[in-house]
């Protein structure tokens, strides 16, 4: 258990801003709940929440977006046309205006004591970059929890867990502004800008952490899995692989190994890909 700490947002250590992207296909009562997460129900608040329309956006997202504006430090940056996930959080992170950055999706749900935990994470250990936590997978309503995606630890578990697959949950993580733009920030690769960038970042020797327990409801559905099926996705893994090899993560009969089984599950009928996650997450 965390001890209690007395936490103030004028404090240059806890003073933070929360990252995110919408763009038209969002669902306005998602984002609606997503910004009532992290500012009416968060029990220590951000200092500004920094929200980058990713392109034109309907009526009822642009909606949310003035009633929050009326009531949050909301700080609103707005793309003529839709860039994508990466570029759109670059210029969102430029735009922000303290080192300690959270990130937050348009459609997840941040529990009461998400940042309050991980302000205290961080004062206890000042020399991590980038930490996220677990997070509660859940369907249609926070009551239906049907998995918690759990991620590494200790050193050595981090150390095998990024050699095939994400080491941290990016709707939970929070970092230092100054050490991702060190490493270049995000860049585009889809649908991996953010596993991207955990490689880059850990080939530049940042401290990486997680908190083993959950701090987001992270909204999925059968559509997720369909969006990371087809051979677009699975030659953005195969590149994602390549990438791990030329570094130095994983040798040559790990490449062709890990490459060739995430080919195959990327090609799957699309039913049998909820089956298939469970089994490689357990």
């Amino acid at each position: 258990m965390m001890p209690q700490l007395i936490l103030m947002n004028n404090n240059a250590m806890t003073c933070f801003s929360v990252l995110m992207s919408v763009y038209k296909g969002d669902n306005p009562l998602f984002l609606d709940l997503a910004l009532k997460s992290i500012w009416d129900n968060q029990r220590l608040k951000p200092n500004e929440i920094v929200l980058v329309e990713d392109g034109l956006l309907n009526e009822d997202l642009l909606h949310v977006i003035k009633k929050f504006e009326s009531n949050a430090p909301l700080k609103v940056i707005k793309l003529p046309k839709n860039l994508g996930l990466g570029a759109a959080l670059n210029e969102g992170l430029k735009n922000c205006s303290f080192n300690l950055v959270a990130r937050m999706d348009a459609d997840d749900i941040s529990k009461p004591d998400r940042f309050y935990k991980q302000i205290i994470y961080f004062k206890q250990n000042p020399h991590i970059d980038i930490f996220s936590s677990y997070i509660d997978e859940f369907v249609e309503n926070v009551n239906n929890v049907i998995s918690v995606r759990k991620v590494p630890i200790s050193n050595k578990d981090f150390a095998n867990y990024i050699k095939s697959r994400s080491p941290l949950n990016h709707p939970a993580v929070m970092f230092k502004k100054k050490k991702i733009l060190e490493v270049g920030s995000y860049k585009h690769f889809y649908l991996k800008e953010d596993i991207y960038l955990w490689l880059r970042l850990y080939e530049a020797n940042a401290n990486f952490g997680n908190i083993p327990e959950s701090l987001l409801f992270f909204r999925t559905s059968l559509d997720m899995y369909s969006r990371r099926q087809g051979l677009k996705y699975a030659l953005s893994e195969f590149k994602i692989f390549k990438f791990r090899y030329q570094i130095g993560l994983i040798n040559l009969v790990e490449f062709v190994f890990f490459s060739s089984l995430t080919m195959c599950v990327r090609l799957l009928p699309k039913k049998i890909i909820p089956i298939v996650y469970k089994i490689l997450r357990f």
